[in-house]
């Protein structure tokens, strides 16, 4: 099969948004025998089993890199494997060594972690894997048995980055807001922990932390409202430790946690005392980067969002700050409580979230060449950061990608804004479009850092937003509230053309950035925006994977590219590489999805079946294939009914297409394939039979739940036009291929490895 070509996409003023509950998986969990033992002196095996990981050893995690113990391999998080084995000159010798087909489709964003001889990692819905590592061999399964229904309150589709190893356990965040342990040699459950009000629209998809023997876990649901925290739990019992809220409680009371020192001296007076924060929590979600700094004996980790984003409406009767809405924080790791902070974006308005991956690192920055122990980021917004890692101090910000929301940043680190980028209102907005969107420029794809060349490697991208004030606001329990109009700027009947303007004004850079000088050395230009995590290894190479199916090796020191493998699914998860027995092996996991799959459907110039996940291995000399897609899922475009409906229909069905369904279905309605695009579904040929999906929830146990609480009758009629009307333009010139309208057999993420799947039922995911 040919590779699918994707290529970028603007946002003209397209919607961003992403994820949503899908199809249901009823795989039952598989236990499997006790992992091999192994002799090998490069895995760090010890007589105390699977997983024998303590602090010293997670310490010491550098010294012994034919391991990854942790996410982003130690706890300086730079992603830098001193491996050598695979290298520029050998490297055109690297091929599959072996596939893994995972039980769950979607998005995939889990980087393994491999100690003691075994691989662990996760998949979509939070299922856990352990698999030998040199043969790819299935140990043992464990399936958290999520209620997909849950999936509508997943921002950016229901992923999971992975998963913590320690003394004996494995440590997972689940979609639905558990923490769970599990036996790292059986898969059996240990304990289990519920970090949520699971009532509320909380999810949770990043990797844990172990620090000083506490599991570090966050959570996310800034967009649907949800008030974030960090929370520490007890790595052996499952008790709670400590908490660190990131906004203040309603009534600015303290709650008995880490964090109410600081509020009460600080953060409260940066909010207001009403506005919708305080029904809907403040946001703040801790989604992603957690870290350990050992040498300050504290934990920094990455602040999301405010809910909603529309600071106007959050906070309306305020111009404080909203500490610590999107800012860098550092706390004890001992207690939890708070040591400093650095906001990247005060009073955020546009989802630039400082939740990106977050890195220490000693640079020589003193006037005489001394070196500081810094911590730095690639937040959202589009600025690349070096703070004192001990104080927060700014010690230097400078843009890494292309941005017209600021013109940089003042003498007290705070960005000068263009006043454009505060004029959300619809009566006198002018068109402005703002670069970065909500993507941002940069987002979850990790980052990683070569320390002997100096060089940071960010996957950037360029995009663009119109953000206007959604005059018809109200907050919407467990649905989606930004306070931003997303149908602003989307035509009605798009001319011929759009599509492909949208696309072409996407951009997508590896930047090989220097933090010392703050500039680039050099940058890779790719087609799409969305493109993948990164891998830096001391042979002087640095792997990444993008969107249309390509893992690429480039050379660290000057960007040429020496090497490519066509993957046949999206490669934006983080690679990772280890060795056994003397013998280097690079793996990344792979699948369709994410935010970027969900949304932004018109960014694919071919549509992609819905397929399993995939963990891909390779070695020098393997001689493994790479399955390919199954195409046969894939139909020619055709509408199930004739246009209908008069100019107001129409348009009212834009808008709550476009506040409800687009974060799943597509922007324009159009549909990348991962979930099914409505505009060929068969359920748009009979008003009864939308009607009873859409507001009867005909289908919730598949993930498809009623919008009665959000949309009349009348309104999902309205979205029935638009879509039918959507369905019978431009579809010659613009439109890719269309997605069958019938998911995979038996519910689309469970076909066992070598099973042919077969269609049934149609099933829609939630329109949001």
């Amino acid at each position: 099969m040919k590779p699918v070509r994707l290529v970028g996409a603007a946002a003209l003023s397209a919607l961003w948004l992403a994820a949503c509950g899908g199809p249901s998986d009823d795989g039952a969990r598989v236990e499997a025998p006790k992992p091999p033992e192994t002799d090998s002196d490069t895995t760090g095996a010890t007589d105390m089993g699977a997983a024998a990981v303590d602090g010293e050893r997670l310490l010491k995690a550098g010294e012994t890199p034919a391991e990854w113990l942790t996410y982003n391999g130690t706890y300086d998080e730079q992603r830098h494997s001193a491996l050598t084995g695979i290298s520029p000159e050998n490297i055109s010798e690297l091929s599959p060594a072996w596939t893994y087909d995972l039980k769950t489709g979607r998005g995939i964003e889990s980087t393994p972690i491999v100690v003691d001889g075994v691989m662990y990692l996760t998949s979509s819905w939070s299922v856990v894997y352990a698999l030998d590592p040199v043969t790819g061999e299935e140990l043992w399964v464990h399936d958290p048995e999520v209620d997909k229904s849950v999936g509508v309150k997943a921002c950016c589709d229901v992923v999971n980055r992975g998963v913590a190893v320690y003394d004996g356990k494995v440590y997972v965040g689940v979609i639905d807001g558990r923490l769970q342990a599990l036996d790292a040699e059986t898969g059996d459950l240990v304990w289990e922990e519920t970090t949520v009000d699971q009532s509320k629209p909380y999810t949770i998809t990043g990797a844990p932390r172990i620090v000083k023997g506490n599991v570090l876990i966050g959570n996310g649901g800034a967009e649907l409202g949800v008030r974030g925290y960090l929370s520490a739990y007890d790595a052996e019992t499952g008790d709670l430790a400590w908490r660190f809220y990131t906004v203040p409680n309603p009534n600015k009371e303290p709650d008995g946690a880490a964090s109410d020192a600081i509020f009460a001296e600080l953060a409260n007076d940066t909010w207001g005392d009403d506005g919708a924060w305080v029904t809907d929590g403040g946001g703040g979600t801790v989604w992603d980067s957690i870290l350990y700094d050992r040498e300050n004996d504290q934990v920094i980790f990455g602040v999301g969002n405010g809910s909603p984003w529309n600071a106007d409406i959050r906070d309306p009767n305020s111009d404080g700050d909203n500490l610590f809405v999107s800012s860098i924080v550092a706390v004890d790791a001992d207690t939890g409580e708070y040591n400093w902070h650095y906001q990247t974006t005060p009073r955020d308005n546009w989802d630039y979230t400082a939740t990106q991956h977050i890195m220490l690192a000693d640079l020589p920055l003193g006037e005489n060449g001394e070196t500081r122990h810094v911590a730095m980021q690639a937040p959202k917004n589009g600025f690349f950061y070096v703070v004192d890692a001990k104080t927060g101090e700014l010690i230097s910000g400078d843009p890494y990608a292309n941005i017209n929301w600021a013109e940089g940043l003042d003498e007290d680190g705070r960005p000068i804004e263009n006043p454009e980028a505060r004029n959300n209102d619809p009566a006198t907005y002018n068109g402005f479009v703002q670069v970065p969107a909500p993507y941002g420029a940069h987002n979850w794809h990790p980052m990683a850092m070569n320390p002997d060349l100096g060089l940071v490697y960010i996957p950037a991208m360029e995009l663009g937003q119109a953000y206007v004030t959604d005059a018809r606001f109200k907050s919407k329990p467990a649905k989606w509230n930004t306070g931003m109009d997303f149908a602003a700027g989307i035509p009605l009947r798009y001319p011929e053309g759009t599509v492909e303007a949208m696309r072409a004004a996407a951009r997508g850079t590896l930047v090989a950035w220097d933090p010392v000088k703050q500039e680039a050395r050099w940058k890779v230009e790719h087609e799409a925006g969305w493109n993948g995590g990164i891998l830096s290894t001391a042979s002087g190479l640095v792997f990444q994977g993008k969107l249309d199916g390509n893992l690429i090796a480039y050379d660290a020191a000057t960007g040429e590219e020496l090497w490519s493998d066509q993957l046949n699914s999206g490669a934006l998860s983080g690679p990772m590489t280890y060795e056994v027995d003397g013998e280097q092996y690079v793996t990344i996991t792979t699948g369709w999805g994410h935010a970027y799959g969900l949304a932004a459907g018109l960014l694919f110039s071919e549509a992609v079946p819905p397929a399993l996940g995939k963990v891909v291995t390779f070695k020098l000399g393997g001689d493994a294939e790479i399955p390919p897609l199954n195409t046969d899922l894939l139909v020619e475009p055709a509408p199930k009914a004739e246009p209908f409906g008069d100019e107001e229909m129409l348009q009212a069905g834009l808008i709550h297409f476009s506040r409800n369904c687009a974060v799943c279905h597509g922007t324009l309605g159009i549909s990348s394939g991962v979930l099914p695009d409505l505009r060929w579904s068969t359920y748009t040929a009979d008003a009864d039979a939308w009607n009873n999906v859409v507001i009867g929830g005909a289908l919730s146990e598949n993930g498809m739940v009623s919008f009665e609480d959000v949309i009349t009758p009348e309104d999902a009629e309205a979205i029935r036009a638009y879509v039918v009307t959507q369905a019978h333009l431009n579809r010659a010139s613009d439109e890719p291929p269309a997605p069958s309208d019938e998911p995979i057999g038996p519910g689309m993420d469970e076909v066992e490895p070598g099973q042919e799947a077969q269609p049934e039922m149609e099933t829609p995911d939630p329109a949001q």
